[in-house]
């Protein structure tokens, strides 16, 4: 993919410049001159399960040529499943079914990526085991655009199970029910309720649900979307209702989504911490002396509706 516009375009002048793809998840910054990302799917890798594709490429439109492979990304959507890639990596768009996937910073291998100035960089490799030295790819991941402009990205693939189902008990603390089942591809739990996805052959599937005495469901719960923060997972114990609000907590993960902005409550802490801004800062003083992508922007690990910690 050649990059040179797209440099070029980025480069010229000092004036704030924000990059877009979709702008799902979030718009451009206001005043900054608006770039669009690159798009488009230049190869698809199934022996080594990667994707080489423009960063505004549609998460709709690798979904569609990736089913043909029998794979899919393990990143998380915006509402309405849209978004592209280049926006899921800016703001680490993790899937619900994080326990299981991991987290979507494990999604990017490879960055080539344009500096304020207008130079291409690259970042990581095309594979897994073949990175040496700093690891810039996973500083990218959830820097919503204040660190470099994403042009071209190589991210890993993962491939379809022949089987998920989610399942739902309300008999069972969630912490006992992750230790009756093999690896669970999420559990949720929002204080009196426990969801489970389970994925893998059906006959496996239909078993571990049946020995840990759930119950089939269409699905996950509606998830708040007014604040988000990581917590120990252990603390996820003392979450009340009551307390924070209505929630729902990802067990073994840590992060939990809230119905309220700023909520207190056992293990919630302020957010942001004085240390996490300042090395924010130092960062994209580095990368980016001028403030001139996306100004007042604070890089995140994960994108925050309305206010409180990343996860």
């Amino acid at each position: 993919m050649d990059l040179t516009a797209f440099a070029d375009e980025i480069g010229t002048g000092d004036d704030p410049v924000s990059v877009v793809g979709s702008s799902s998840r979030e718009g451009p910054v206001a005043g900054a001159r608006v770039v669009s990302a690159p798009t488009g799917i230049d190869v698809v890798n199934p022996a080594e399960m990667t994707v080489v594709c423009g960063a505004g490429t549609p998460l709709a439109e690798l979904d569609a040529a990736l089913e043909d492979v029998g794979q899919s990304l393990a990143v998380g959507r915006s509402a309405g499943g849209g978004g592209t890639i280049g926006g899921a990596v800016a703001v680490a768009a993790n899937s619900m079914l994080r326990l299981g996937l991991g987290p979507a910073r494990d999604c990017l291998l490879q960055a080539r990526i344009v500096m304020a100035d207008g130079v291409v960089v690259k970042a990581g490799g095309p594979t897994v085991k073949n990175v040496t030295g700093f690891d810039l790819c996973r500083l990218l991941v959830g820097s919503r655009g204040t660190l470099a402009a994403l042009g071209e990205l190589i991210v890993r693939t993962r491939p379809k199970p022949p089987c998920r189902r989610w399942f739902t008990t309300a008999d069972r603390d969630p912490w006992s029910t992750r230790r009756d089942l093999f690896r669970p591809m999420a559990i949720l739990w929002d204080g009196t309720t426990t969801w489970v996805c389970l994925e893998g052959h059906p006959t496996d599937v239909a078993e571990q649900s049946s020995g840990a005495r759930l119950s089939p469901t269409d699905g996950p719960p509606a998830i708040p979307t007014a604040d988000r923060r990581s917590l120990a997972p252990a603390d996820l114990r003392a979450l009340d209702a009551a307390v924070v609000g209505p929630f729902v907590a990802e067990i073994g993960v840590g992060v939990v989504h809230l119905a309220r902005v700023d909520p207190s409550g056992p293990g919630i802490s302020a957010w942001p911490d004085a240390q996490v801004v300042e090395l924010n800062r130092r960062i994209k003083q580095r990368f980016d002396p001028l403030g001139r992508l996306n100004p007042g922007r604070e890089p995140a690990e994960a994108l925050v509706p309305t206010g409180g910690s990343p996860s």
